[in-house]
C-alpha cells in the first residue's frame, strides 16, 4: 500500500557568507534613545526646620517642619512632618500636620493627618481617625468650548411663531 522511496538526498550546496561590513556609528545612532528615567523622590527627614518656599516639579517626601508655601509635583508629608503655609501639587498625601490651605488633584489623608485649612481637590479621600478643620471644595476642569461657528455661513432669519388656533 505504501512504498517508501530509497532515493539518495541531493548534496548540499553550501557557500561562505560574505561579510557585510556594518558600520559602527550608523549602528549606535540607529539604536532608540532609553526611555527616560523616572526622578527620584527627595526625602527631607526629621529634625530639620525649613523657613521660606519649597518649590520643584518632582516628588518630595517630608518628615520635617516646614514655615513657608510648598509649591512641588508630588508632596508626601510623614507623620512627623508640619507645614505651616500653602500647599499646591498634583497629588498630596498627608500623614502629619497643615496649617493652611492644600490644593491638588488627589488629597489623601491618612489616620494620622491634621489639616487646619481649606482643600481645594479633584479627589479627596480620608481615613478613619483623620482630624480635618476647614473647607472642602471641589473644582472640576473647564469643559472643552465648542468652535465658534464659521463666519462664511448666512445668517440664519429666526423661524416665525404662529399660535395654535384651536
Amino acid at each position: 500500500m505504501f512504498q517508501k522511496k530509497k532515493d539518495a538526498p541531493a548534496p548540499l550546496a553550501l557557500e561562505p557568507l560574505a561579510a557585510a561590513p556594518t558600520p559602527a556609528p550608523l549602528a549606535q545612532a540607529a539604536a532608540p534613545a532609553p526611555p527616560p528615567r523616572p526622578k527620584p523622590a527627595s526625602l527631607i527627614a526629621q529634625g530639620l526646620t525649613i523657613r521660606g518656599d519649597v518649590s520643584g516639579d518632582g516628588e518630595l517626601h517630608l518628615d520635617c517642619v516646614v514655615q513657608g508655601d510648598i509649591k512641588v509635583g508630588k508632596l508626601v508629608l510623614g507623620p512627623n512632618g508640619r507645614v505651616e503655609g500653602s500647599i499646591a501639587a498634583q497629588a498630596v498625601e498627608i500623614h502629619g500636620k497643615v496649617i493652611g490651605a492644600v490644593a491638588a488633584r488627589q488629597v489623601r489623608l491618612y489616620g494620622t493627618a491634621k489639616v487646619e485649612g481649606d482643600i481645594a481637590h479633584e479627589q479627596l479621600a480620608m481615613e478613619s481617625g483623620a482630624d480635618f478643620q476647614g473647607r472642602s471644595v471641589k473644582f472640576t476642569r473647564p469643559a472643552p468650548q465648542p468652535a465658534p461657528a464659521p463666519a462664511a455661513q448666512a445668517p440664519v432669519a429666526p423661524a416665525a411663531y404662529a399660535p395654535a388656533v384651536g
